[in-house]
């Protein structure tokens, strides 16, 4: 078994997998990749353990053991020092003891305790989560050793019954309604505007071709009551941050994104027709710089234009891509469509499950398996807001207090999941083969762009191989929970 032990008092201690105890004042804090500045950044909740599922372990080693290693250690560099004045092997005991005291207390704990930890672990027959806390710590040569550290660990409980467990099955049958609605965004996605020849005016459906100018207007008291701004913020905005103008711009009558206001100023009106528009834009308005701001527009009507859908034909087909029908573009939709409704069926009607096995089984979850999860939540939503643009820069204004503690109740649901998902595959004798780990590798390398070989010794090095097989083994054992379940 690995051992880890991070000491908090009365120093700091990492007890490694390959069984040496290391002083990192940086051990206890998890280590990120991204790019944000650390001390907005709050990692002080690595020490934090769930009471309800903490233990704590004592080790004593006698004088007259610690003593022995002392020895053995000592001999071991007096036979490699290096000092000035000394030949090498020759160097005194006593010189070795003063010049190597940190050096040599350290691997006398390495050389003592590793084995002891493990066995003590394996005796109380419950395996550690995390990084066990060193709380105390005490060894010097001609005294016994004493070590305490507390850990948590995944507690026992019963899942009988987790067969009985279910929730409701929706079909995934793909009905005509979805069918013809996503023929409907295909048709949207090829429409085309095109001018109206004849001579009337604007109505609902048409696309108002327009140029305009706008003034927002310095905040009062508005009649829904929002909020105005401090006396004297707009006063001191320039006269060209509150000025808009455009040309040519192409606005749907009665559209779902067009401002209502918008609508009732230019249903009716003709090309060639000047009007005026006030606008009041709703506080959560998508542009901030309109949002809760009215406006005054002077609006010249330019033309009216129509949406033209394409026909639903063969040459339609081929305009989508490399369809020789209309027939095969059908088919390819409806399989398209019965696949995504799988998924997403599949999907939702898990999380129900989950859901109702976290209910029914009820047990405490270790606090380091809930920080963990919360630390891999937060990585992939600052990839992905890396990926939309943000800078580092933007990521060090972030408030991660806050964002840990949005996300703690999804990271609970979802380490509970986890740990019950392992105990079903136990019960079910779930077991990942080789073949399903070298299949997800190949993927994992081309995902990564890297050669699978390399993939492997840096997975093999970082301990991920074994989450690998823990993840294969969960979605494994979740499929087949969500296939028993009845239709």
């Amino acid at each position: 078994m690995a051992a880890w032990i991070t000491a908090r008092a009365p120093g700091r201690y990492i007890l490694t997998a390959s069984g040496t105890l290391e002083s990192n004042s940086e051990a206890a804090e998890p280590q990120h990749n991204h790019d944000h500045a650390e001390e907005h950044h709050d990692h002080s909740h690595g020490p934090v353990l769930n009471p309800e599922c903490t233990r704590e372990l004592v080790i004593d080693v006698s004088a007259e053991e610690v003593s022995r290693a002392y020895a053995k250690v000592a001999a071991n560099y007096r036979k490699y020092a290096k000092i000035p004045g000394f030949r090498a092997g020759k160097v005194p005991e006593s010189v070795v003891r003063r010049r190597f005291a940190a050096d040599i207390r350290k691997e006398v704990i390495d050389t003592l305790l590793p084995e002891r930890f493990n066995k003590g672990v394996a005796d109380l027959g419950i395996r550690p989560v995390g990084q066990p806390q060193v709380t105390e710590l005490s060894v010097e040569d001609g005294s016994p050793l004493h070590v305490k550290a507390v850990f948590e660990f995944i507690p026992a409980f019963l899942i009988d019954g987790y067969k009985d467990v279910t929730v409701p099955k929706p079909s995934v049958e793909v009905t005509e309604e979805e069918f013809k609605q996503e023929l409907g965004h295909l048709r949207d996605s090829r429409a085309t505007i095109e001018p109206v020849e004849e001579e009337r005016a604007l109505e609902d459906g048409d696309w108002a071709q327009i140029s305009y100018k706008g003034e927002i207007q310095k905040d009062e008291i508005r009649k829904d009551g929002a909020a105005s701004a401090p006396e004297g913020a707009e006063e001191a905005q320039p006269e060209e941050a509150r000025s808009l103008s455009g040309e040519d711009t192409l606005v749907e009558i009665g559209g779902k994104d067009t401002v209502e206001a918008f609508t009732n100023a230019l249903r009716g009106a003709k090309p060639g027709q000047e009007l005026k528009a006030e606008v009041i834009y709703p506080a959560g308005y998508a542009e901030p710089k309109l949002a809760g701001k009215t406006v005054a527009y002077d609006v010249t009507v330019k033309a009216i234009k129509k949406r033209i859908l394409p026909e639903l034909n063969d040459e339609f087909a081929k305009e989508m891509g490399r369809y020789e029908s209309y027939a095969e573009l059908e088919s390819s939709v409806r399989e398209y469509l019965a696949s995504r409704k799988r998924r997403g069926v599949e999907s939702e009607t898990r999380d129900r499950l989950f859901a109702a096995f976290g209910q029914k089984f009820a047990f405490a979850v270790p606090e380091t398996l809930v920080q963990e999860q919360i630390d891999a939540r937060l990585e992939r939503g600052l990839r992905a807001l890396a990926a939309q643009g943000m800078s580092a820069e933007q990521m060090r204004q972030l408030n991660f207090a806050r964002l840990r503690a949005a996300q703690r109740d999804n990271a609970v649901a979802e380490v509970k999941t986890n740990i019950l998902l392992d105990r079903i595959a136990g019960e079910e004798n779930i077991t990942v083969s080789d073949e399903e780990m070298d299949k997800e590798l190949q993927i994992a390398a081309i995902q990564s762009r890297e050669p699978l070989d390399t993939l492997k010794a840096r997975l093999t090095k970082e301990g991920g191989l074994a989450r690998i097989r823990e993840q294969i083994g969960r979605e494994k054992t979740a499929s087949i929970l969500y296939q028993r379940l009845p239709a």
